[in-house]
C-alpha cells in the first residue's frame, strides 16, 4: 500500500508523546484497542477549493463520505458502536455523534494513518469535522474483545459518561451495570487527558439526567454526561 503525505486537520491536537508509544508498542505486549471518538461538526463543511466537491454540504454529511469501513476490514478493526448524542447534558461543549472503531492492535491504528486510501477519505473528515477527541481504552471485561460487529438496525438509549479521575474505581463503582472503558492516553484532542468512559443503557434522556445528578460533582472541564441513541451497539449488549 503506497503511503499517503502526512494528514493536515484542524479538528484537534495529536499527543505525539502517545502517538509514538502506540506506534513501537512490542508485538507482545500489542493487542485490541478501542478508540472512543466524540465528535462535534461544522454546520457546512469547510472543503478547500480542490477538494472536488460541486455544492456546499453539511458537516456530518462530509463525515457520511468520510466512512472508513472498507478501509478498516482490510486492516482487521471493527466498527463496534455508532451512535447520536440526543442530549448533552454535562459537559463545557456539546457533541454530535460517538463512534467506536475497535483495532487489532494499537500499531494497526497508526499504520492505517499512512495508507493512501485512507488519506483519501480523511479530506472528507477534515472538512465536516470542527473538533473531536479520540480517547483510546481498553475494556474492564475483556470478553468485548470478542464480539462481532453488531447488527446495523439497532435503535438504544444509552447514557454515555466520559470523566478525567484520579480513581477510575471509583468512578465504576458509582455506575453500576455500566459497561466501563479504561482509557489509556488520549490520541487527539484539545490538551486534556481523559481516564474513564461508561455506557449504561436508559428508557429516556430523563433517566440520563437523573443520572448525572447523582454523580459526585467535578471540576468543570472534568466529565461529560450525554444521550446517545445507537444505531450499532456491541458495547452495551452482546
Amino acid at each position: 500500500m503506497t503511503e499517503a503525505p502526512p494528514l493536515k486537520h484542524k479538528y484537534g491536537r495529536i499527543d505525539k508523546d502517545y502517538a509514538m508509544a502506540l506506534a513501537t508498542r512490542a508485538p507482545e505486549d500489542d493487542g485490541p484497542i478501542y478508540m472512543v471518538n466524540l465528535m462535534k461538526y461544522h454546520e457546512v463543511a469547510q472543503y478547500t477549493d480542490d477538494a472536488g466537491v460541486d455544492k456546499p454540504i453539511s458537516g456530518r454529511e462530509a463525515d457520511d463520505r468520510y466512512n472508513p469501513s472498507s478501509i478498516l476490514g482490510k486492516i482487521g478493526a471493527t466498527i463496534v458502536f455508532v451512535a447520536d448524542v440526543v442530549g448533552n447534558h454535562v459537559g463545557t461543549e456539546e457533541w454530535d455523534r460517538i463512534a467506536i472503531v475497535r483495532y487489532a492492535t494499537r500499531k494497526s491504528f497508526i499504520d492505517m494513518q499512512t495508507r493512501k486510501d485512507f488519506g483519501e477519505k480523511h479530506v472528507h473528515k477534515a472538512a465536516g469535522m470542527q473538533r473531536t477527541i479520540i480517547v483510546c481504552c481498553r475494556p474492564e471485561d475483556p470478553s468485548l474483545d470478542s464480539r462481532g460487529r453488531p447488527k446495523t438496525e439497532d435503535d438504544r438509549l444509552v447514557a454515555m459518561v466520559v470523566r478525567r479521575t484520579e480513581n477510575r474505581s471509583s468512578a465504576f463503582a458509582a455506575l453500576p451495570g455500566a459497561t466501563n472503558l479504561s482509557a489509556e492516553g488520549t490520541i487527539i484532542g484539545d490538551g486534556r487527558t481523559w481516564d474513564t468512559v461508561q455506557f449504561v443503557p436508559v428508557n429516556s434522556a430523563g433517566d440520563t439526567e437523573s443520572l448525572a445528578k447523582s454523580l459526585t460533582p467535578a471540576s468543570e472541564g472534568d466529565t461529560y454526561v450525554m444521550t446517545v441513541r445507537a444505531s450499532m451497539d456491541a458495547i452495551t449488549q452482546g
